[in-house]
């Protein structure tokens, strides 16, 4: 326990939950090294490995560019018929003539920003990345910046972006993790443009060609992402599913071969969806639990949640996890009802598996002398024993 904080360990029966149970294995076993999944409407986290050791991204790092792109476009500071031009930098850095992923868009020409995006989405091009960024930041190195910043805004504090390709680049990295809270962000926020991923094809200057995600055409419900691949990290993917009104993100890394890239992460997203139920965890305006308060007319505050809260349980195995309120206290009176003073977290074994934030559900006036008193007394020899 930290000093300076409490938590407060809850019994949830009816969810077998315990407070302190033996280290198990994983459930799931992945030939991944660093993979991260979860349910989009609980945010339940399902699966962690490694979720934070940074990697090259790969082509991963093309959600980022198209996340810049959407953003401008909902906001109306694009619109999907503007001409971007291609200019020779473009074409030699990502075109037909660099030997990498492309749309094969021609030197000199110019190109609708739709699409652009839906060859930097479906057929991974380099060319269409570069494009947008020149015609967006007035060069790449300027795009990457204003990626890397994008990034910090969306709560990503670790994915660091150079260049718009994912094309190898030193100080390039991002983690599972991040890559799967950025897929999921894309889905919340762009639901015009979240259709591109699952686009089976697309054709430009008159070749047609068909997505990268091995995924989509295996019939599990797969509508994205991105997949990605480097020497350095291997094969990766950001995948998406939807089945029976469950939707997963996952995120898988550091796979040998294509082949095991697609059959890894269909094994997890398939388990995800058999390995789980959802239950109900609290009614809205239940008392989740109570804080301590300091100098109040009473010592506890009762806490809920905005709304009821559901998570996802293991169909087997329920007793792996626990739920703690954690908070920083005690709370000094008076305190108002609403406001934000904790936090619910369950437990996965030792993966953080949801949190969520707790408001006082009622009013504690300040005490009388003699309760503020013996408070702070209580509060100094707890003091000792921290």
């Amino acid at each position: 326990m930290l000093r300076g904080a409490f938590s407060i360990a809850i019994w949830l029966s009816f969810l077998a939950l315990v407070l302190v149970g033996p280290v198990h294995a994983q459930m799931f076993e992945t030939k991944a090294s660093r993979a991260f999944m979860i349910e989009a409407e609980t945010g339940t986290v399902l699966f962690s490995k490694n979720p934070d050791e940074p990697f090259p991204p790969a082509s991963l790092a093309k959600l980022m560019t198209v996340e810049v792109v959407f953003n401008a476009l909902k906001s109306g500071r694009l619109s999907p018929d503007e001409t971007f031009y291609v200019s020779e930098n473009a074409w030699r850095t990502g075109g037909a003539v660099s030997g990498t992923s492309t749309m094969f868009a021609e030197v000199k020409s110019s190109v609708p920003l739709e699409a652009l995006v839906q060859g930097v989405i479906v057929q991974s091009a380099n060319d269409g990345c570069i494009v947008i960024a020149e015609g967006m930041a007035g060069s790449e190195e300027n795009f990457a910046r204003l990626m890397t910043e994008r990034a910090r805004t969306l709560g990503l504090d670790t994915s660091t972006f150079v260049n718009s390709t994912g094309l190898p680049a030193a100080g390039q990295a991002v983690t599972a993790r991040e890559m799967t809270q950025l897929a999921l962000h894309i889905w919340r926020e762009y639901p015009r443009y979240y259709g591109y991923f699952a686009q089976p094809d697309f054709e430009w200057n008159g070749i047609r060609q068909r997505n990268r995600n091995p995924l989509l055409p295996m019939d599990i419900g797969a509508d994205g992402l991105k997949t990605g691949f480097t020497e350095e990290s291997g094969y990766a993917i950001v995948a998406s599913v939807e089945r029976d009104g469950r939707r997963l993100f996952a995120t898988l890394g550091g796979m040998e071969s294509e082949t095991e890239r697609a059959e890894e992460a269909r094994k997890m997203l398939d388990w995800g969806m058999r390995a789980f139920e959802k239950r109900e965890v609290f009614a809205e305006g239940d008392i989740v639990g109570e804080a301590s308060v300091y100098g109040g007319a009473r010592g506890t505050v009762r806490l809920r949640a905005k709304g009821a809260l559901s998570i996802l349980v293991p169909t087997t195995e329920p007793e792996r996890m626990s739920a703690r309120i954690v908070y920083q206290g005690p709370i000094k009176a008076p305190v108002q009802e609403g406001e934000e003073v904790a936090r619910l977290q369950i437990w996965f074994d030792e993966t953080l598996s949801q949190e969520t934030p707790l408001y006082t559900a009622e009013s504690i006036d300040r005490g009388k002398l003699h309760e503020r008193a013996l408070d702070a007394v209580a509060e100094l020899l707890v003091g000792w024993m921290r």
